[in-house]
């Protein structure tokens, strides 16, 4: 399985070769900057006065079939470090010769193939011959090595197979994701918007969307109250000074805003919750017995992102993340991590995730604390995994300043991966803060602290459920979950009597004077659950016609039937 991930890697990046020789020929301007494979693909930066569009895409992949019908063979090449610049130099490509200069090695590999010669490590196909079902799929803009700071380049996105049906089966998901693309079906059912005039990465919650969200954080806050959690509710600003302690000041200020002055003094609008919780833990003496202390909040918190990567509801400037902060002593820690990953999971599940890539994350360069508290952090996260049997990758150095974790990313029905829980463990906080507890042999002790989130951001979690579900959203969270047709005037107050049958569910009725093929039409765009059609004969017969959303026949039952259909789709 991994030689043929490997095999694909190598046949994408020999691929991103020849499109890059294919853009040169037909644009001589362009400078070359990256082009390396990714998961589904390739890329290459180009820096050219050409702006490209679209209907440069079918002229670029007809130019790449006529060079891989030249069954060029790749051939690596060595240089030292400074006959690669002067080569590069001669041919205008400053962003190799920027790529060499950052090179720790004396010598540098290339690959050429027919009349094309680039920087690379390769490895590299054979031969052009074997790059067969291949397509240019999108442009987009990309800064330089990311910075905002550098030049603006052109990104042309592709894709290659080893087998048509392969290419077309990847062709035909990318269409279905474009029609379940979030932003899309934000707009069309009418749940959230970006607006220029309020921010970039700054979202509005419509009605619908708010009522959605509203069952999630009852769902959430009702569990947690199960689960033994206490709720808080903090403020949005706080002294930056509190910020210099918990080190966020230090270690995160490139992703905060800029100091607020209120009275001559300077305030900091929130990255983070942890800091507010760990005031409310010592606004009190607390004892070993009053451990393990649960604190869980939606709080919207404010991060600085380049305006490059906002995308929708998935990547935002403000956002509430569903967080949760544990005190507990070391001897309770183990414990209180597995019950954070089985609520996790329950969670998950619920809302109809069933497979994750678990992560544990270990400590970065960029740090603080204790290696020996690090390394029990790191332990304890390693054994609660295995005790709740699930399998897990370790992730080098991707830990948080304050402490190792654990990222569950959860896949969706594309079996695309979105980093949403993630679990902390801190001693270094608790420390910086001076947070303590009385022991049991009467003299104080520093507890150890948990930073989990379960969904993560809301607006994200959100957002991947639209695509997830296709808008489509199971019945217990369907903002409108039934919708009453009247066939005429005369059944408008039978449908009021099958409205008020229905109790609590979220029920609407249509009465307007139109056509029912166009009511219906219109609640199976809105991808209502169910659709219920009272004519002449359900009156009589006291019976409602049904429709569920997505099928196209019709299904009569008893209202205490429906009913019963109804509790069976109830969250679980």
């Amino acid at each position: 399985m991994e030689k043929s991930k490997s095999d694909l890697e190598i046949l994408r990046h020999s691929t991103s070769h020849v499109m890059a020789q294919a853009v040169c020929e037909l644009f001589p301007d362009t400078k070359l900057a990256i082009g390396p494979a990714i998961e589904d693909g390739f890329y290459y930066d180009f820096d050219t006065q050409n702006t490209f569009t679209p209907a440069d895409l079918p002229k670029i992949e007809e130019k790449m079939k006529q060079i891989v019908k030249g069954h060029h063979k790749f051939i690596r090449t060595e240089m030292s470090k400074n006959d690669a610049i002067e080569f590069f130099k001669k041919k205008n490509e400053s962003y190799k010769v920027e790529l060499i200069n950052d090179i720790p090695y004396e010598k540098v590999s290339l690959y050429q193939h027919d009349t094309f010669i680039d920087l690379c490590r390769g490895p590299h196909l054979e031969s052009t011959k074997e790059i067969r079902y291949f397509k240019l799929l999108s442009i987009a803009g990309a800064y330089w090595r990311g910075s905002e700071k550098n030049k603006m380049l052109q990104r042309i996105y592709g894709t290659v197979f080893n087998t048509k049906e392969e290419l077309d089966a990847h062709i035909k998901k990318l269409e279905e994701m474009k029609r379940r693309d979030h932003r899309i079906l934000g707009k069309a059912l009418d749940l959230f918007s970006v607006h220029d005039e309020v921010g970039p990465g700054l979202i509005l919650w419509h009605p619908k969307g708010a009522l959605i969200r509203k069952i999630i954080e009852d769902f959430w806050k009702d569990e947690h109250l199960k689960n033994g959690y206490q709720l808080l509710n903090t403020p949005h600003i706080a002294h930056l000074e509190m910020w210099k302690t918990s080190g966020h000041w230090n270690f995160y200020r490139e992703n905060m805003y800029s100091p607020i002055d209120i009275d001559g003094q300077e305030y900091m609008l929130k990255p983070m919750n942890c800091p507010f919780h760990i005031m409310v833990y010592k606004s009190h003496l607390r004892s070993y017995r009053d451990l393990p202390i649960r604190y869980a909040e939606l709080g919207t918190v404010y991060r600085y992102e380049k305006s490059g990567v906002l995308h929708g509801l998935m990547r935002v400037r403000g956002f509430t993340q569903d967080d949760a902060h544990l005190y507990c002593r070391l001897d309770q820690l183990e414990k209180e991590i597995i019950d954070v990953i089985k609520f996790v999971i329950f969670v998950l599940k619920t809302f109809g995730f069933n497979e994750y890539d678990i992560f544990v994350s270990t400590r970065p360069g960029n740090s603080v604390g204790d290696l020996d508290h690090w390394e029990k952090a790191t332990n304890a996260l390693k054994k609660a995994i295995e005790h709740t049997n699930l399998t897990y990758q370790i992730d080098p150095g991707e830990g948080v300043f304050y402490g190792p974790k654990i990222d569950i990313k959860i896949k969706d029905c594309f079996g695309r991966s979105w980093q949403c829980s993630t679990i902390q463990v801190d001693f270094n906080m608790p420390n910086a803060f001076k947070v303590e507890y009385i022991g049991e042999d009467g003299k104080p002790a520093q507890p150890v602290m948990i930073h989990r989130a379960l969904m993560g951001s809301l607006e994200r979690f959100f957002g991947v459920l639209i695509e997830h579900y296709g808008g489509a959203f199971p019945f217990w969270l369907a903002p409108v979950q039934l919708r009453i047709l009247p066939i005429s005037e005369a059944q408008i107050e039978y449908a009021g009597k099958i409205k008020k049958e229905l109790g609590d569910y979220r029920v609407e009725i249509d009465s307007r004077n139109e056509k029912l093929g166009y009511k219906m039409r219109e609640a199976q765009i809105e991808k209502i659950p169910f659709i219920l059609v009272l004519g002449e004969k359900e009156q009589t017969s006291e019976t409602v016609a049904v429709r569920k959303y997505g099928e196209n026949t019709t299904q009569t039952f008893e209202i205490i039937k429906f009913l019963d259909i109804l509790k069976s789709l109830e969250k679980k």
